[in-house]
């Protein structure tokens, strides 16, 4: 279901009768609509009438240009979630005329951001240029209320990339996280300050005398014109308790005694204003002071009356600080600062009144539908029995629109004993806890589950105060899919089996998700004991569900699960051709599946690697990161840095490979898939390939491994590292105790190539054969090591996607193929296997096509690292150096200043040891640091070419 709209947030407050014209305001605002102009910022503290100042623009602007549509949109806290607010952004747009289809935040409920953003943004772009002459203005009042990151960059985002034709102005009370200098410089910003809110002496006679009804002398509006130094709030409340006072006297005595600070004349005006109030007034002001919303007849739920409507009705009417929210005048809020002074009078004053309040509260908003209101007036309250209820309640709803955010920030609100007296709640809690990566605290809280589900079969009454809904019915095989998770974080692939059937004979047969999710653990698993054709099976079938399921995200996530399994067979084109075609579903229509989108572009960017297309792979690296996946809530978050670490290493920086591992190791999740590729063992690697070869021996002894070692699937990878320790341990002619000879290492390979062979795992084949070539010729049997050499190049099943399998190994790989390459061509009938490839093409052919590739490769140990390492702004402004933007445009980009930009290129040019902007780049090349530069979708780019 989509977010819902409330309807009163996308109305502009309504203009009071009696105003006061203020025309350099509106002359000041009027520059919103100048050519090149991008923000208008209205910041003042609470109280300077900043909304006001916004509605009487708003109703000139009207009169005076029609053509100029406005779309308003009160915040609030719970626009903290990103898709709530946009979904009030669209249908504030819709309302102005500017229609933008609600189907590109479809992705908002799947993962990261920036791709859904751009899809607005372009879809913005369309509406607005079908609309010739048109311009849109949009607010965002009470902007101060957004604290969420994601929806501060979301905004961010929008500012710089919205077209022409639609103008952004944003109230506040302290500056927004934006680029405020950067446009003010260029003259694209317009900020109306509390000093251009002040009430000046002339405005302050005219609210006071004819607006408010007074009959001040010249002297008094001066003295409090002075005293409030202007401020609108404070010279309304003024008004207010001076409405009593008749004497000449008693009004100068008020003038003159009237001094403080705004928080000191808060608390006075308030005492004046709520003294003067009839009891019956008085009363109802303090029990609405809980509500963030006021309707007719959630204030009689609230105060036990029923005279709600009217009220509000006679508090507008008495100026008493209550502000229209839609022009039914069926919904209001009060004044924020005026609901600060009623709610801190009534914790002092009526303390023990507050829980009932808000427990009337939440059962009104409960009963109408505004679950997340209900729950925070519910606990407010302190009744968490009910705020439970109410989660458990909402919990459906939540998770098919991808409300994250929301779930997880319940889970810490409630009592633990109340979260494990619920099956649902333990759940919830439990998957938090795996996000987390407290693998021990969500077993835990499965265990829970399990008693209170027990619990609830011999206790009705406990049963009863569960929320009856889907998420109840299926707990015990949801339960069981994540035993199994469990099960395969620990490398328990027998538990992983038993609990994924155990998910399969609980589900009905339309509980798809389930299904898929249980059948998905059993491919899984089935990989992990190495039968990946199994895996493959039951895998595909485990989509299958998926998609029956409605759940598009996590089918086409699982596809880059799918194409691992298919690498593992030797067919890296398959998994090419399948992230390919998924890519294409989780854009088709303009409105992309974000995190699925994000983790297949990285694993085609792992593809591109093998086949040594680096430029390649860091385009999909770097659309992945504008994508936002590396800051979604995946699983997957981790494997960016992997990928991007084994570009790196393939491009001679071990350095930043390595601390590359050291983030992904830092993100990464055990449960969700096996572990195939520890991260430790390919820090490992990396150490290798930078010769650090004690590092990768500390690694092998920390984890125990040896030549002597049985083959197991999960402790492949670590083994395959482990001979290429040794073998480079024997180049560097390193004999003693802890090395290995060629001999011990080969009989490792013999019986991992055996179970490889066994299992179909023609990937792990083709390694293993160029590692046993490599142990034969260290072993010094030349001949052995060509026979292997060429079976594995003879008998891949796409010898052309495997290119860093052998440039990886370096110059003995590279010296074996050259004499490969050099052997004539066989004759008819031979059958030696170094001679015959699949398809009947020679060995000796393809070892010269595959040499012709990596023409370019130099043999020599690879340049030193830099004795001090670039920090990550400077490879951030190195980027951008090797385009053709000036210094102020890469300052501009970066929101940094052009003094910092050049303390940054300084710092740059010392470590690379150049003297120009030219210089550093080439050294910057020649060491494989040089990235493609950093730009956010939809901006002009000018492109520059990166050597592989």
């Amino acid at each position: 279901m989509p977010t819902p709209v409330l309807a009163t947030k996308l109305f502009a407050p309504a203009r009071r009768s009696q105003v006061v014209e203020r025309p350099r305001l509106t002359a000041q605002l009027d520059a919103t609509l100048d050519a090149g102009h991008r923000l208008t910022l209205v910041s003042a503290p609470a109280g300077f009438g900043k909304t006001t100042a916004l509605s009487d623009w708003l109703v000139h602007l009207a009169r005076r240009q029609p053509q100029v549509r406005v779309a308003w949109l009160s915040l609030d806290d719970a626009d903290n979630d990103l898709t709530r607010l946009m979904t009030h952004v669209v249908a504030s747009l819709d309302g102005a005329g500017l229609g933008v289809d609600p189907a590109v935040l479809e992705a908002l409920h799947t993962g990261p951001p920036a791709t859904a953003l751009t899809a607005f943004v372009n879809d913005v772009t369309r509406a607005g240029g079908s609309a010739a002459g048109k311009r849109w203005v949009l607010v965002l009042d009470d902007y101060h209320v957004i604290e969420a990151s994601d929806v501060l960059e979301a905004v961010a985002f929008l500012l710089e990339h919205v077209p022409d034709h639609l103008r952004l102005v944003v109230a506040t009370r302290s500056d927004p996280p934006l680029p405020l200098a950067r446009l003010r410089t260029s003259g694209r910003l317009t900020e109306v300050r509390a000093a251009d809110l002040r009430f000046r002496p002339d405005e302050a006679r005219e609210l006071l005398n004819r607006a408010m009804g007074l009959d001040l002398t010249p002297a008094d509006v001066d003295a409090l014109e002075g005293r409030t130094e202007g401020w609108v709030a404070g010279l309304q409340l003024a008004a207010l308790s001076l409405r009593g006072m008749t004497g000449p006297g008693e009004v100068a005595g008020f003038v003159e005694a009237f001094t403080g600070s705004n928080r000191f004349v808060i608390d006075y005006l308030a005492d004046e204003v709520l003294a003067r109030q009839d009891s019956w007034v008085r009363d109802f002001l303090l029990d609405t002071a809980v509500l963030d919303r006021l309707t007719g007849p959630l204030c009689d739920a609230v105060t036990g009356r029923a005279d709600g409507t009217s009220m509000l009705v006679d508090l507008e009417r008495a100026n008493l600080f209550l502000v229209p929210l839609d022009t039914d005048r069926r919904w209001y809020r009060y004044h924020h600062l005026f609901a600060d002074v009623l709610q801190a009078r009534l914790r002092a004053d009526r303390p023990d009144r507050v829980p009932g309040l808000h427990q009337r509260a939440g059962v009104w908003l409960g009963d109408h539908g505004l679950v997340e209101d209900a729950v925070r007036h519910t606990l407010a309250a302190g009744d968490v029995g009910r705020a439970a209820h109410l989660m458990e309640t909402a919990l459906p709803e939540l998770r098919r629109n991808r409300r994250d955010g929301v779930l997880l920030s319940w889970v810490p609100l409630l009592p633990e004993a109340v979260v494990r007296r619920s099956p649902v709640l333990s759940i919830l809690s439990g998957w938090s806890l795996m996000m987390s990566g407290d693998l021990d605290g969500a077993e835990a809280r499965f265990d829970d589950a399990e008693v209170a589900l027990a619990a609830g079969a011999v206790d009705p009454g406990l049963a009863a105060a569960w929320a009856d809904t889907d998420d109840l019915r299926t707990a015990p095989a949801i339960l069981a899919v994540y035993r199994a998770s469990l099960a395969q974080a620990r490398g328990d692939v027998a538990g992983t089996v038993r609990h994924a059937r155990r998910a399969l004979e609980l589900a009905r047969p339309g509980d798809h998700f389930v299904r898929g999710a249980g059948a998905g653990f059993l491919g899984l698993a089935a990989w992990a004991a190495g039968d990946v054709r199994e895996a493959l099976s039951t895998f595909s079938g485990a989509l299958h569900s998926l998609r029956a399921a409605g759940n598009l995200v996590d089918e086409l996530d699982g596809t880059v699960v799918l194409a691992d399994m298919w690498v593992a067979t030797g067919r890296p084109g398959r998994a090419r051709r399948l992230c390919e075609q998924a890519l294409q579903t989780a854009t088709d229509g303009g409105h992309p599946y974000l995190r699925a989108a994000a983790d297949l572009h990285v694993a085609l960017a792992e593809l591109d690697r093998e086949i040594d297309e680096l430029a390649g792979a860091e385009v999909h690296l770097e659309t992945a990161r504008v994508l936002g996946e590396r800051t979604s809530i995946t699983e997957n978050r981790h494997r960016w840095f992997v990928a991007m670490s084994q570009v790196r290493a393939a491009r001679g920086d071990h350095e930043s490979a390595a601390a590359l591992l050291d983030q992904a190791e830092l993100l990464y999740r055990h449960g969700f898939y096996p572990d195939l590729r520890p991260i430790a063992a390919m820090r490992a690697r990396v150490h290798i390939g930078a010769g650090d070869l004690a590092a990768a021996r500390a690694w092998a002894e920390r984890r125990g491994i040896g030549v002597g070692d049985d083959p197991d699937l999960l402790r492949e990878y670590e083994h395959l590292t482990l001979a290429r320790l040794l073998l480079a341990d024997h180049r560097a002619g390193r004999h003693d105790a802890g090395s290995a000879s060629p001999a011990e290492v080969l009989g490792l390979l013999d019986r991992l190539h055996t179970a490889a062979v066994s299992d179909g795992r023609e990937g792990s084949v083709l390694e293993i054969r160029v590692l046993q070539a490599l142990a034969h010729d260290a072993h010094g049997d030349l001949s052995s090591a060509l026979a292997r050499l060429g079976r594995a190049l003879g008998e891949a099943p796409e010898p052309d996607s495997h290119v860093r399998l052998y440039l990886d190994e370096g110059a003995p790989v590279l010296a074996l193929l050259d004499r490969l390459a050099r052997l004539p061509e066989p004759t008819a009938g031979a059958d030696d296997e170094a001679f015959h490839g699949e398809g009947g093409e020679a060995v000796p052919a393809r070892a010269r096509r595959l040499l012709e590739r990596v023409r370019t490769v130099e043999l020599a140990e690879p340049a030193p690292p830099l004795v001090e390492p670039l920090s990550h702004r400077e490879v951030d402004v190195l980027r951008l150096l090797a385009t053709e933007l000036t210094g102020p445009e890469i300052a501009r980009e970066l929101y940094i200043t052009v003094n910092t930009l050049r303390t940054h290129t300084k710092h740059i040019f010392t470590k690379l040891d150049a003297r120009t902007r030219a210089a550093a780049v080439r050294r910057a090349r020649e060491r494989g640091l040089l990235q493609p530069p950093l730009e956010p979708p939809g901006h002009r780019t000018v492109t520059t070419s990166v050597t592989s």
